[in-house]
C-alpha cells in the first residue's frame, strides 16, 4: 500500500511528529515504506543490527541510531538480504550504508545519511528497543513510522 506522508500530515496534524529534513537519502529499491518501529542504538558496530534483522520483521521498520557517524557503514547488501528474507518493510539508519548499487536493486526501503565503503566494527555493544532521538524527534518502539520521498513521520498509532 502506497502511503503519502503529505496526506498523513494533512489528515492527522495533531497525531504526527515530523523528522527534521536532514539529508536522509533513499538507498533501497522501495522509496515508500512504513511499519511498527523496532529500534537499535549502536555506534560504529553492527552486531545488534544483524541480530534484529535475523528476527521476524513482518510489518516492522528497523530504526538504527548510529549516532550520525559517517566513518563506517552499519548496513550493506548482505544484511539487507537478511532483512528481506525475514520480511522487514524497511530500515532507517542515522549513519551510513555500503554496497549502494546493490541496495538500489533490492525490494526494501532503506534511508540513511550517506555511504561509506568501510564495514563497521563487530563489538557486541548496543541497545535494543529503547527510545532513540535524531532528526529532532523521538522514535519509540511500537510506534509507527511512515517514509516516502517527502520525509519521515512518526505516530503513536497506526494511521493507515
Amino acid at each position: 500500500m502506497k502511503i503519502k506522508t503529505t496526506d498523513l500530515c494533512d489528515n492527522n496534524p495533531d497525531k504526527v511528529r515530523i523528522a527534521e529534513p536532514i539529508v536522509f537519502r533513499d538507498f533501497g529499491g522501495r522509496k515508500n515504506f512504513s511499519g511498527k518501529i523496532h529500534t537499535i542504538k549502536c555506534f560504529e558496530n553492527n552486531p545488534f543490527v544483524r541480530n534484529a534483522l535475523e528476527q521476524n520483521g513482518e510489518g516492522k521498520v528497523l530504526v538504527v541510531d548510529g549516532g550520525g557517524s559517517l566513518r563506517c557503514a552499519l548496513l550493506g547488501d548482505m544484511l539487507a538480504d537478511i532483512a528481506i528474507k525475514n520480511r522487514w518493510n524497511g530500515i532507517i539508519i542515522y549513519g551510513c550504508v555500503r554496497d549502494s548499487e546493490e541496495l538500489a536493486k533490492l525490494d526494501i526501503g532503506i534511508k540513511a545519511l550517506n555511504t561509506n565503503p568501510l564495514k563497521s566494527n563487530k563489538r557486541n555493544e548496543g541497545q535494543e528497543n529503547i527510545p532513540v532521538h535524531f532528526a529532532g524527534i523521538d522514535l519509540k518502539p511500537d510506534e509507527f513510522v511512515y517514509c516516502d520521498e517527502d520525509g519521515i513521520i512518526v505516530s503513536k498509532e497506526a494511521l493507515v
